[in-house]
């Protein structure tokens, strides 16, 4: 809990404060200069995109494993693996998407060369915001495998069963019953992956070495910029903004999960 308190009570403070120990509401009315409003629309825009693709993505593959038994060999390498990649963030995957997909990455090279086909005919897309959504991707479905399988192995076959006696059929068992019983758990695992990447930094600062398109990269800016006079905390008010959106949607998934939890005790 000290890991957490600390440094949000940092944020706050410094937010509020100049470097001097002087109260100022400076930092905060930055917050809405049009640069770092921008960073914030892009910080929302690639959070809800890849939590979008990572929560479908992964919940098909949650529901293609309903079939397998759930202490098979099949289940525990799924769980093992979506275990380690959901944390596979950071440089290690920027690197293997330089390595791969980079300008001289494997699969472009062979696709130039084998194909005549250039992925960056267009621009180097992969050192932008929007080339951020593969990555973010790749470490969003795990997450999401973690989080819903449990809500999907909730579902009671005597659900099931009671729909087959009373003429229901398959597509009004999942549509009536299966599907509102998820639905709290869907969105609240949803908000996690809206989270995981709201907040995630190393990757697009590693992606990304011109520019603050995206929150994270604004606080890193702000603390190693010389230029801001006046804001000279600007990167804890960054952070105090981060925290509250935080929050909020931290909220929202603890109160998803707890109508989840009725259906299944």
């Amino acid at each position: 809990m000290i890991f957490l308190v600390i440094p949000t009570t940092f944020a706050v403070l410094t937010g509020f404060f100049t470097e001097d120990g002087v109260l100022t509401g400076e930092n905060i009315a930055g917050l809405f200069a049009p640069n770092i409003l921008a960073s914030f629309g892009a910080s929302f825009w690639l959070s809800a995109v890849t939590a979008v693709i990572g929560a479908v993505i992964g919940a098909l593959f949650c529901y293609a494993m309903l079939g397998t038994k759930p202490d098979g060999a099949l289940r525990t390498i799924v769980d093992s693996a979506s275990s380690v990649l959901a944390q596979f963030g950071g440089v290690m995957l920027a690197f293997a998407f330089i390595a791969t997909m980079g300008n001289a990455g494997v699969i472009t090279v062979f696709l130039k060369m084998q194909m005549g086909t250039d992925i960056y005919a267009d621009g180097i897309w992969l050192y932008q915001v929007p080339g951020l959504i593969l990555p973010y991707v790749y470490f969003q479905v795990p997450l999401m495998i973690i989080t819903f399988m449990p809500a999907l192995q909730g579902l009671k076959s005597q659900w099931a069963e009671a729909n087959a006696t009373l003429g229901g059929t398959r597509f009004t068992y999942w549509w009536r019953i299966a599907a509102p019983v998820l639905a709290p758990s869907f969105f609240g695992s949803l908000l996690l992956l809206f989270a995981n990447a709201f907040s995630s930094y190393a990757t697009a600062a590693a992606l990304i070495s011109q520019g603050s398109q995206i929150v994270p990269l604004q606080i890193r800016a702000a603390l190693v910029s010389e230029t801001m006079l006046g804001r000279e905390n600007m990167a804890g008010a960054l952070a105090l903004g981060m925290i509250v959106i935080m929050v909020v949607v931290m909220w929202g998934y603890s109160v998803l999960q707890s109508r989840t939890s009725r259906w299944q005790r």
